[in-house]
């Protein structure tokens, strides 16, 4: 079964996923980050200046095969045309279908109140659905 974790009160929501994906992808994980187009293109846009000596390979679920088996992220707006990965990050808005294909879900929450609002509901949906639910508060672990 999917081990799913929240991480809540991200104050930079797309920093923290480049974090997440750089610990990850040093410690040999294979990911796939979902979510609308312009936060794909966002996050895209943020992995490629994250560091000066920090690079998180990454690549679009459209480019070549030979690009997609060798990259440790890919960034899909939908899960169905994919491999197998470890990890998925949800930056969507709604339950990603086809979630339950992955060894981990992780859902990034930041501190606005639509996005909190959102996150309360897929919450809800996961737990009702049986799953074990991990909260990880980033104004704790910060502060």
């Amino acid at each position: 079964m999917t081990e799913i974790a929240f991480h809540f009160n991200a104050p930079d929501r797309l920093n923290h996923v480049c974090r997440l994906l750089r610990k990850a992808v040093g410690g040999g994980a294979k990911l796939v980050v979902t979510g609308p187009g312009e936060a794909l293109a966002q996050l895209d846009a943020a992995l490629w200046v994250l560091s000066g000596t920090d690079f998180v390979p990454h690549c679009n679920v459209h480019a070549d095969e030979s690009v997609l088996s060798r990259s440790p992220v890919v960034l899909a707006p939908s899960l169905e045309v994919l491999p197998f990965f470890d990890i998925l990050i949800n930056l969507g808005d709604s339950v990603p279908h086809g979630f339950d294909r992955f060894a981990r879900l992780i859902e990034v929450v930041s501190l606005d109140a639509d996005d909190r609002r959102l996150a309360r509901g897929r919450w809800k949906y996961y737990a009702e659905a049986g799953f074990h639910l991990a909260r990880h508060d980033l104004q704790k672990v910060t502060s």
